[in-house]
């Protein structure tokens, strides 16, 4: 019956970069103040919490225009879309995926949060389980990205990968209830160019970046994915292939490193990338952003061995290449806003039975308006 969807977005008032003749100002201040005194121990921790919050949120003026208004409304369209696949040792594999998700809804805004409320239009009367929550808090500095993912009954299998020379079956399209995958994680990005480069110009609509620029990124993260197949159904889904394909391609018989009940994996890694905000023309933006991320893997489920016996709590651990990206485009012109945002993860596991690559990512259509100005 829908989905709830709550997005809050970081976008703190901005300060403007104080000139030389403020530092100098306050050099002079901080020179004359007394010293080894235990008054002056929380005085320097109140000052060093200043000066940080400060630089959290100073911006370049050349570069950024900060937000005007208190508040503002939105309407988002949002398309969901995901993929697994998974691959014995043997190299047979089985790729999955549902029909993309179409949800659209309205949001309202004040300040840094932003909540909203979106329905699945294609499913809203269905029995579907699908459940998505995101939050994404923005700021020039830092910006974290919080999720959490469960799937629905609505997989299809689409391409089938055969371990031997028979080829792979493309565009099979057949409709798997025995697939469940959930995921839950955050990622936290510094952003080192942040008093000239904005995030939320390009993402939440918070500030305008008026002059092109980029900035190197750096991030950490964590994931946790729960992936439970019914094997038994996905041996009935192999057996009930079209006549065509078994007469082309014979029967197929399910590897033994596919037959697992659920696995579980959890992720720890740390990224580096870059990001550019274009300004191609007035109130317009192009925003790019790309993080590769070296993961430290670990996982344990249970795994027929010899067709009879079961393996329980087997683990791994492993190390993986994986990434994220972004993209968007944005017309603001402080009051009115429109655009178009997208982003993707790819995640890969391996081990010695098998392995698993999933992508899932969205693609956002939006209009907006701020309004209320500050004071």
């Amino acid at each position: 019956m829908g989905l709830l969807m709550a997005i809050a977005q970081y976008a703190v008032a901005q300060t403007v970069v104080p000139d030389s003749t403020t530092h100098a100002l306050e050099s002079s201040v901080t020179d004359v103040s007394p010293k080894n005194t235990k008054e002056d121990v929380p005085h320097r921790i109140g000052n060093f919490f200043t000066r940080y919050f400060k630089d959290f949120n100073e911006i370049d003026t050349n570069y950024i225009e900060p937000q005007h208004f208190n508040y503002a409304v939105m309407m988002q369209n949002t398309n969901t879309y995901e993929t697994y696949r998974i691959s014995s040792k043997s190299g047979q594999s089985v790729s999955f995926a549902p029909e993309l998700t179409y949800r659209v809804g309205p949001y309202f805004g004040w300040r840094w949060i932003f909540l909203g409320y979106t329905f699945d239009i294609n499913h809203v009367s269905s029995g579907h389980k699908k459940k998505e929550f995101d939050i994404s808090l923005y700021s020039n500095l830092v910006s974290v990205d919080l999720y959490y993912r469960k799937t629905g009954n609505d997989y299809k299998i689409r391409n089938i990968v055969l371990d031997d020379d028979r080829g792979t079956i493309r565009h099979v399209d057949i409709p798997f209830s025995g697939l469940n995958v959930g995921i839950v994680g955050f990622d936290l990005y510094y952003v080192f160019n942040h008093k000239k480069f904005s995030y939320p110009a390009a993402f939440s609509q918070s500030t305008v970046q008026r002059r092109s620029c980029g900035s190197p990124l750096f991030g950490i993260g964590y994931n946790k994915h729960n992936m439970s197949l019914n094997h038994e159904k996905l041996q009935q889904a192999m057996d009930g292939l079209p006549a065509d394909v078994v007469e082309k391609y014979g029967t197929i018989q399910l590897d033994s490193g596919l037959m697992f009940s659920e696995v579980k994996y959890e992720n720890l890694r740390i990224s580096g990338g870059y990001a550019y905000n274009w300004v191609f023309a007035r109130n317009w933006l192009l925003a790019a952003s790309l993080s590769v991320s070296l993961d430290y893997n670990n996982s344990f489920g249970d795994l027929l061995q010899d067709g009879q016996q079961r393996i329980r709590d087997f683990s791994f651990t492993n190390i993986t290449f994986n990434g994220t990206g972004r993209l968007g485009i944005v017309w603001n012109n402080t009051r009115w806003f429109a655009g178009m945002s997208a982003i993707i993860h790819k995640y890969h596991y391996q081990k010695s039975q098998f392995s698993t690559n999933s992508h899932f990512g969205s693609l956002n259509f939006y209009v907006g308006l701020n309004f209320k100005r500050k004071r």
